[in-house]
């Protein structure tokens, strides 16, 4: 059997003959609708929009949200997530799963924690892709450190009065909503709150962040709030308690982060294998070469371990005990995991891997944004050591 993106992925016993039928389903969407087209948007730097309309109508946007909001919620689990994650990372653009999907950032503090009339405002408009939504936490002087949140919102009657600043914000600049962290009490995780803010109240300015090493297609910004007026109704969640709104967020956001590496991680390894076993070097074929065997077998390796790992921490959350010192760890080792298989892929390749509208080299670009989005390596190491009483 010739060493595929299918054929490297071990036998899942969790997965039924229903999520495979979901998987053919994804994969047609994504052969007819974004492989073809995936390379030149990255170049152009930005995502058609009826894409998220074409998205809508098969049930992407919609994975997991309540059926009375326009949803797919019944018998819908976590490998249903994964199964969606590792197919969206076939086309070797991660920008095009950054954006598209960011409304599963941006979305959950609204559908779990708003108020109903907002939900009902919000949350159809996006799953039908009509409206987008971005999540506003990151900010010039600080990203992960949440607790430390420096935009302020001020209370003042039926209204909050928003100042501040949010950076590296994706999907910002085409966003209807960002889901935004401020400060409405004093210092430290205590006294932050949410808010829906819509990006077209008086006070917002944006500017596109477009001069990146990878995700080129991905829309990422700064956001602006000159003494933005919001409605107290618009408030996410209750006031002050904000942090727990976050928190909510983050395994689910790592989770579809470390299933995406650890997909691209396998592409790299199909481009390998199929080009070592073409390309002839000093009378023979590639593969015919030990050194390249043994790269090939170590990435291998590695993609195992991040499968296996990933089960793990799946299942857990399938069973209502998801563990975030795991989450964490799982994170970083997909990180390296993806990395080490970037490099060796692009050593076996050789020069072609260094020429645009590659695959390996659109991958390699994003090792980085990967190790460092969702909470980087060195924050996710520190995290499971305190979850493990250290």
């Amino acid at each position: 059997m010739a060493l595929d993106f299918d054929s490297a992925r071990l036998t899942n016993p969790y997965l039924t003959s229903e999520h495979e039928e979901w998987r053919n389903q994804v994969r047609r969407f994504i052969d007819r609708e974004i492989m073809p087209y995936a390379a030149e948007w990255d170049e152009a730097g930005e995502l058609p929009d009826e894409l998220w309309t074409k998205a809508g109508e098969v049930g992407i946007l919609g994975l997991g949200y309540p059926e009375q909001y326009g949803g797919i919620s019944e018998g819908i689990d976590v490998w249903y997530h994964n199964i969606l994650n590792e197919e969206l990372a076939r086309p070797g653009v991660g920008g095009v799963a950054a954006t598209l999907m960011i409304h599963s950032i941006g979305l959950p503090p609204v559908s779990n924690f708003a108020t109903e009339a907002i939900k009902q405002e919000v949350v159809p408009a996006v799953l039908n892709g009509s409206k987008r939504i971005s999540l506003g936490i990151t900010e010039p002087g600080g990203g992960s450190d949440v607790a430390n949140i420096q935009t302020t919102a001020r209370r003042e009657g039926d209204y909050y009065i928003v100042n501040g600043s949010k950076t590296f914000i994706t999907g910002a600049m085409n966003a209807n909503w960002t889901s935004t962290a401020v400060r409405t009490g004093g210092e430290g995780p205590g006294g932050v709150s949410m808010l829906l803010i819509p990006m077209d109240a008086e006070g917002v300015s944006r500017t596109r962040l477009d001069r990146k090493q990878g995700w080129w297609c991905s829309d990422t910004a700064t956001i602006y709030f000159d003494n933005v007026i919001v409605p107290a109704g618009n408030l996410i969640g209750e006031e002050n308690q904000g942090f727990l709104v976050i928190m909510n967020n983050f395994n689910a956001e790592r989770m579809m982060l470390c299933v995406g590496m650890e997909a691209s991680a396998r592409v790299c390894l199909e481009e390998a294998v199929t080009w070592a076993k073409e390309r002839r070097t000093f009378g023979k074929r590639l593969a015919d070469h030990q050194v390249i065997r043994h790269k090939i077998a170590e990435m291998k390796q590695r993609i195992n371990a991040c499968q296996a790992y990933i089960n793990h921490c799946s299942r857990e959350i399938a069973e209502g005990r998801p563990n975030p010192g795991d989450i964490a760890m799982l994170k970083v080792q997909c990180s390296q995991t993806m990395e080490f298989c970037a490099r060796e892929a692009s050593q076996i390749l050789g020069g072609a891997s260094y020429l645009r509208d590659n695959r390996v080299e659109r991958i390699y670009r994003e090792v980085r944004v990967n190790a460092i989005g969702g909470g980087s390596e060195e924050i996710m190491r520190d995290l499971a050591s305190r979850q493990y009483g250290v």
